[in-house]
């Protein structure tokens, strides 16, 4: 059977074991049964005599190598079920040897014989009875544990000899279609088939039984045909008309996508539902034979291989400008590209129809050689057109500053490697490598209509999640189509590798691994063990969430507890439960972390030497919820930081400065470094004004006026009284300090401002000067400095050189520019 046959069955078994978590159960009609006690009985059920024999017959085929394909799959499956058996029965008797174990604990550590340690004789009489118990009921758990070993040895053996026979099929040289001496065979190979064909109609017409029943059905196959045959002609017709109907009057753009998307549905049901009534009509007349079947039953394959490829063309390269586009190609480009994945699509069922041929032995291997090899070339060349497509799109695409985007980058690459492989495909069938020549033309071609149609459920998705959220283009912005955007890829994955060679029992083969989980020491985790874990944590998550949304809204601002308090109660209530959360979720979920203290110990090294900033902090911040010197709200100021405080994590504390600016403080700054809260104790603080008046100012009148602006300012607190200090005497004034005690320390900028203004109204008033600094410059020698500067008059008189025959006696009546040095004069005060 062709590729694609395999691909639709690989999808088919892949359900079976999402499904049903033990197909092997399901296959041989055993009844499901729950819990542990469904895992106990198989165990029990294990004839491990019945085993010996089934391995012992999978080693003597391995050593041989004689078997074919199927039957090795079908042994493999064989071994698959009996793995499954043997890893439920790992978990027999859990239960009681938990509780075993717990009992032996129970009687302390075992004596140390050997330097001379003893305990009393009842007591260790009991610790030998249960020691001896526990490994009776271990008897079990170690033959399956052996079992599933040897099982899963087997199966890799299995699968590394039909890897092999993969590799050895690719890279087989079978006759090559350019020898003419095939040509006779070919056409000798297709008449006999369809003499083959007549024959068996003839020999059906000639039996009184299937004429019979001919006639008997002969109304049925009729309408069943006629039925088909409009369904299979118009049904691409109207749905495409319905498409266009619903384009034209959906007003939104999201809207209209996805109806045309999920009408332009009918373009590939209707067709594939026509064509296969028109097969079932051909079944009832009873004219046909083991060939005809083998034809027809293949007939509706191949039409859904050529109805999927028409229709995820018009998608990808859609006739309508309205309807997005995944590439940007032009209208003919388009139309080019539509023509394309038809005929790619009609190749490929023809190709569908020679393999199924060939499986059957109705086609010798030079027939389908020759038969083949036009296929082949045809569909490297559209291959190469389609290929040619994609690489205009990625020169279309717009080219932004930092370059071409990954997604037209990728799609470049894509178009490149397809014209390389619809090269290479034609050259390897002309040598006669026909089945590497077939992998290399329709693997691309089934991953590019892959891609295709990921494509485009990422685009309903998202066009479904902008009607949801009833906002035009929130895709784009959104977390959830991301999300599934990227489960829509890695569930293409499977399908991706059926493609490209990969055997469904490969794929289930994972999917059993990641049943059976990972081992930690004594300890099998499993995805069970997870998912009970996350529920049971998801669970107490929103326990504790309830709790601290009780206490924040209802409980705590009814007491007396202050802001800052009560955040501090609930960030530590947070904690507690995120904490208990999670040791609840581990002992729910069967999980022995005993196993990982050798772990931990390494772990708590590294957190000393390499985290021991972040466990500073995270204990930094533990401190402050508790002893709470610092609140949210605090005016504080750390270091050269000051502003207030905004949020008090484990971590960090972000303090909102007065610039409107974010500072994020490490908690240990905090805790070891100094800090100033100004709102700690009360609101009040002190302010300091401080100013200078002239030499000669009397400074009684001046103490007087500074006390009484104090004592008129709102904000300043009267007890105890402000106070005005004369400070001394200053180079340039007299200096005073206002120091008075504001009501509210938060407004000590607004007040200190009203205060100055006042002070310098009420100073103007009473005519007291404010200084400003003076300097005197007097010169020590004055005659000295006049003598030195009259004998070097004609170097400073200006004139920096004479011109030749020029007069070059000072004129005593003009004004020397004078430049007297640092040792000519010195300034005092």
């Amino acid at each position: 059977m062709h590729r694609l046959c395999r691909l639709l069955l690989g999808l088919a078994l892949l359900t079976l074991p999402i499904l049903t978590p033990n197909p092997g159960a399901l296959l041989s009609g055993a009844q499901p049964l729950a819990g542990a006690a469904w895992a106990q009985t198989e165990a029990e059920a294990i004839d491990y005599d019945e085993w010996e024999r089934l391995a012992t017959r999978a080693e003597e085929v391995l050593a041989t190598g004689q078997a074919s394909t199927e039957a090795l799959e079908i042994m493999r499956g064989t071994l698959a079920n009996w793995r499954t058996r043997f890893l439920q029965g790992q978990s027999i008797n859990a239960t009681q040897i938990q509780t075993l174990r717990d009992q032996i604990s129970a009687l302390g550590a075992a004596p140390d014989t050997e330097a001379g340690e003893s305990e009393p004789e009842e007591i260790a009489a009991r610790r030998a009875a249960l020691e001896e118990r526990l490994a009776e009921l271990q008897v079990p758990i170690r033959t399956a544990e052996e079992a599933y070993s040897r099982a899963s040895g087997l199966i890799r053996q299995l699968d590394a000899l039909v890897r092999e026979r993969q590799a050895a099929e690719l890279t087989e040289l079978g006759p090559t279609p350019l020898n003419p001496a095939h040509y006779a065979t070919a056409w000798e190979d297709a008449q006999t088939l369809l003499r083959g064909i007549a024959a068996e109609f003839a020999a059906a017409w000639s039996m009184e039984t299937r004429s019979e029943l001919l006639r008997r059905n002969g109304p049925v196959v009729v309408i069943l045909g006629l039925i088909g045959l409009v369904l299979a002609l118009r049904g691409r017709v109207w749905s495409a008309r319905i498409a266009d109907r619903v384009l034209r009057r959906s007003s939104a753009a999201a809207r209209a996508v996805v109806l045309t998307t999920l009408v332009s549905l009918g373009q590939l049901v209707l067709p594939l539902v026509g064509l296969v009534l028109m097969v079932l009509a051909v079944l009832s007349t009873g004219m046909t034979g083991p060939i005809g079947e083998t034809v027809l039953r293949i007939i509706p394959v191949m039409g859904l291989t050529f109805f999927v490829a028409r229709w995820l063309g018009a998608l990808t390269f859609p006739r309508d400008p309205e309807m997005p586009a995944p590439l940007t190609l032009s209208a003919e480009q388009r139309t080019e590209g539509r023509l394309h994945s038809t005929v790619l699509g009609l190749l490929l069922a023809a190709e569908t129809l020679l393999q199924a041929l060939g499986d059957a032995d109705m086609l010798s291997t030079a027939a389908l050689a020759v038969l083949d090899f036009p296929i082949l070339v045809i569909a490297g060349l559209f291959m190469m057109r389609l290929g040619h497509l994609l690489v205009l799109h990625s020169r279309n695409a717009p080219v932004t500053d930092e370059g071409r985007q990954l997604r037209d980058q990728v799609v470049m690459v894509l178009g490149r490697l397809t014209i390389l492989l619809g090269v290479l495909g034609p050259v390897l069938a002309a040598i006669g490598y026909r089945a590497a020549a077939n992998f290399a033309i329709f693997s691309p071609v089934l991953t590019l209509a892959l891609l295709a149609a990921l494509i485009l459920l990422q685009r309903v998705q998202s066009r479904v999640y902008d009607i949801t959220t009833k906002r035009e283009g929130a895709s784009s912005e959104g977390l959830i189509p991301v999300l599934v955007n990227l489960l829509i890829a890695v569930l293409a994955l499977p399908v991706l590798a059926l493609i490209w060679g990969a055997r469904v029992s490969d794929l289930t083969e994972l999917w059993s691994q990641f049943l059976a989980g990972f081992s930690i020491g004594t300890t099998r985790i499993s995805p069970g063990d997870f998912m009970t874990f996350a529920i049971v944590f998801a669970i107490g998550y929103v326990i504790t969430r309830m709790l601290q949304g009780t206490l924040r809204n209802t409980v705590l601002p009814k007491t007396r507890i202050d802001i800052g308090g009560q955040n501090a109660l609930i960030s530590v209530l947070g904690y507690i439960g995120f904490f208990l959360a999670a040791v609840i979720a581990i002992t729910t979920a069967g999980i022995d972390l005993s196993s990982l203290a050798i772990v931990a110990g390494a772990l708590s090294v590294g957190i000393g030497f390499g985290l021991q900033t972040i466990v500073s902090n995270f204990v930094s911040g533990i401190i402050l919820l508790v002893e709470r010197p610092v609140s949210e709200g605090d005016w504080v100021q750390v270091g050269g930081v000051m502003g207030i405080v905004k949020r008090i994590s484990v971590r960090s504390t972000r303090i909102e400065t007065f610039d409107r600016t974010d500072v994020i403080v490490p908690n240990a700054d905090l805790i070891t470094g100094q800090v100033t809260n100004w709102t700690k104790g009360n609101m009040s603080g002190r302010l300091i004004v401080k100013v200078g008046v002239a030499y000669g100012t009397d400074t009684k009148l001046v103490d007087r006026v500074l006390r009484e602006v104090a004592e008129a300012q709102p904000m300043v607190i009267l007890t105890p009284p402000p106070q005005v200090i004369f400070m001394g005497f200053g180079a340039d004034s007299l200096d005073f300090e206002v120091r008075a005690i504001l009501r509210d320390v938060s407004f000590i900028m607004v007040v200190q401002n009203d205060i100055n203004h006042e002070i310098a109204r009420r100073f103007a008033e009473e005519r007291i000067e404010i200084p400003f600094a003076q300097r005197d410059l007097w010169l020590r020698n004055p005659d000295a400095l006049a003598n030195a500067l009259h004998r070097r008059g004609p170097l400073r008189a200006g004139s920096a050189s004479a011109a030749p025959g020029t007069d070059t006696t000072p004129d005593s009546s003009a004004t020397p520019q004078l430049t007297p040095t640092a040792d000519d004069m010195s300034g005092d005060d």
